[in-house]
């Protein structure tokens, strides 16, 4: 059933090693200046980013939902993201396309005033599949924003965690033609799970008619481990040997922010693990960065507790571009930066 397998998500990624084994914003180094010559005070974090302003660059990234616990993590991230004025985006919202009792497990946002919802479907979901569920229709995209009030629809992109699920969805001709038929109807954001967006699918992307990327490439959250655990679980060590092959397959983050960099708005998903990495992502290019894996166990607790790490991430990231001179995140854009390691051996071998 859907509504395990996202209760099992959860307490996986709140509980077990699933990260990636290489974080690759350890490579992207910030030019420190020993004289900013701007207080501190006085750096602007607002953002505006698909029309909305922001009081900072931060995006909580799509969860969960879809399940009894579901409603309260929303609600805490929720709360939090009305506090500080940033963007939130939910979990895939098809449990609740097709079951009317998971829909209060993401109305929730609709009772706080957030400047940018992001609501949630599967590209896989788009297209006959071999498994009972019927393709969502331009219909149920509708339903999907409507659900929220959402300002975009995200379309995610996980077909390597669809690879490893016993019950995953691995048809994907025809998802493309679709999401250009979504995109010419509604405000479609194309979102990656941890697999990175390269220069290739960003063009297409944008030539499909998204109204920006969220990169989400590897160096966070990796669902393939997350398949892993679900595998042993069950005895299934086939899947779960196909989960280690693949736990780290992908796009590094910075890099897919370089790649993807075609003139659509960049949300620089994928290991972020403070403000500083956030500040990374901005100097790169990404005009916001977005943050699943930290704020999800204060989300498990409470709302004071996501209002406190983010707190914190927003210090961190006003302290950065103190650091490094910037009074505001347009002028952080494409500020010089030092690649090393791994990612510049990558960059170097494209």
């Amino acid at each position: 059933m859907i509504e395990n397998r996202k209760a099992e998500h959860v307490t996986i990624c709140a509980t077990k090693p699933v990260q990636a084994n290489y974080n690759y914003w350890d490579d992207i180094f910030l030019i420190h200046r020993a004289l900013p010559e701007l207080d501190k005070p006085e750096i602007d974090l607002s953002a505006t980013l698909f029309g909305k302003r922001l009081q900072a660059p931060i995006i909580i990234s799509a969860m969960t939902g879809g399940y009894s616990k579901a409603k309260e993590i929303n609600l805490n991230l929720a709360q939090a993201a009305a506090e500080y004025q940033i963007g939130f985006g939910v979990g895939s919202q098809r449990p609740a396309l097709e079951d009317s009792r998971f829909v209060e497990s993401y109305t929730v946002v609709k009772d706080f005033d957030i400047p940018l919802v992001i609501g949630n479907i599967g590209a896989p979901q788009l297209i006959k599949q071999r498994t009972k569920h019927k393709p969502l229709t331009l219909e149920d995209g509708k339903s999907a924003l409507d659900m929220l009030n959402a300002d975009l629809l995200a379309i995610h992109l996980n077909f390597v965690q669809e690879i490893v699920q016993p019950e995953g969805d691995t048809n994907a001709r025809g998802c493309l033609r679709k999401i250009i038929e979504f995109s010419k109807e509604l405000p479609i954001l194309a979102k990656e799970t941890g697999a990175g967006i390269s220069k290739e699918m960003a063009k297409a992307l944008k030539t499909a008619g998204v109204k920006g990327i969220d990169v989400g490439g590897l160096g966070g959250t990796s669902f393939p481990a997350v398949e892993i655990y679900r595998g042993q679980s069950i005895g299934d060590g086939f899947r779960a040997k196909l989960g280690e092959t693949f736990w780290n397959w992908g796009i590094p983050t910075p890099i897919s922010v370089i790649e993807a960099d075609v003139g659509l708005p960049l949300i620089a998903t994928g290991g972020n693990r403070n403000g500083l990495d956030a500040a990374k992502g901005l100097c790169l290019g990404a005009s916001a960065s977005g943050f699943a894996g930290r704020l999800l166990k204060p989300a498990m607790k409470s709302a004071k507790e996501v209002i406190k790490e983010l707190e914190l991430i927003i210090e961190e990231l006003r302290s950065a571009l103190f650091l490094i001179g910037v009074r505001s995140v347009q002028q952080a854009k494409k500020q010089r930066v030092i690649i090393t390691g791994k990612t510049k051996e990558i960059l170097e071998s494209m």
